[in-house]
C-alpha cells in the first residue's frame, strides 16, 4: 500500500476529504518521530511500540566483490506489534 492509498482509505473511513486525512497522517509521523528523537519510544495500546535502539558497528562483505567492509554504528526504529495488532493478522 502507498501512502496515497492509505489517505485515501483514511478518508473513506473517517468520512473526511483526502486532503483532511493527508494532513492527519502528516501529524501523526511529525509526533511519531518527534517523541522518538525526544524519548526513544512511543506505545500505542492495542497497536505496537515504537523504539528506537543503537545498532552496533561491525564488518560487512560488499556483495559484488565479496570484500570486507566496515559498516558504521546507527540509530534505528524498531516496532513491535502488540498483541491486538498481531491477533487480528493471524
Amino acid at each position: 500500500m502507498t501512502k496515497a492509498e492509505l489517505i485515501g482509505v483514511m478518508a473513506d473511513e473517517a468520512g473526511i476529504t483526502k486532503a483532511a486525512a493527508g494532513v492527519a497522517l502528516e501529524a501523526y509521523i511529525g509526533a511519531v518521530t518527534k517523541e522518538l528523537k525526544k524519548a526513544g519510544k512511543l506505545g500505542l495500546v492495542g497497536f505496537g511500540t515504537f523504539s528506537v535502539v543503537k545498532r552496533k558497528a561491525r564488518i560487512g562483505r560488499n556483495p559484488q566483490t565479496g570484500k570486507a567492509i566496515k559498516i558504521a554504528a546507527k540509530k534505528v526504529v524498531k516496532f513491535k506489534a502488540g498483541k491486538t495488532l498481531a491477533d487480528k493478522v493471524k
